[in-house]
């Protein structure tokens, strides 16, 4: 069994941003499927994409239902910082705050979680 931290680090409003959103959900539900540890979080500008994911308007939205159950959470220095924290409230993600008010990356390999980027 694979253990796998996807963090999603693309902002909402950039050209790529939704192709980056849709690999990292596309890698989690393959993950998953494949019966895997999946740790699917949200940080820096990417903790936008709750908002937007949960809008059942947006392509991914159905994709990001499937794998809903693997959000681990969202960085609660980034949900303030990128003003989300209605979003997140509403959601139902919790707050990771695991090194001060970060989420921490060291953990997630101390873990032995590989920790893939998008």
């Amino acid at each position: 069994m694979e253990k796998v931290a996807i963090i999603v680090l693309t902002d909402t409003g950039t050209g790529d941003g939704l192709g980056r959103v849709v690999n990292a959900l596309t890698a989690a539900k393959e993950y998953k499927e494949a019966g895997d540890d999946v740790a699917l979080i949200f940080s820096g500008a990417g903790t936008k994409w709750i908002a937007a994911l949960s809008d059942g308007d947006n392509p991914a939205h159905s994709l990001f239902n499937a794998v809903r159950d693997q959000v681990k959470g969202a960085c609660g220095y980034c949900v303030g910082a990128f003003k989300q924290d209605a979003a997140v409230r509403k959601s139902g993600i919790r707050l990771l705050e695991d090194y001060g008010p970060n989420m921490s990356y060291r953990q997630l390999t101390a873990d032995g979680y590989v920790v893939l980027t998008f």
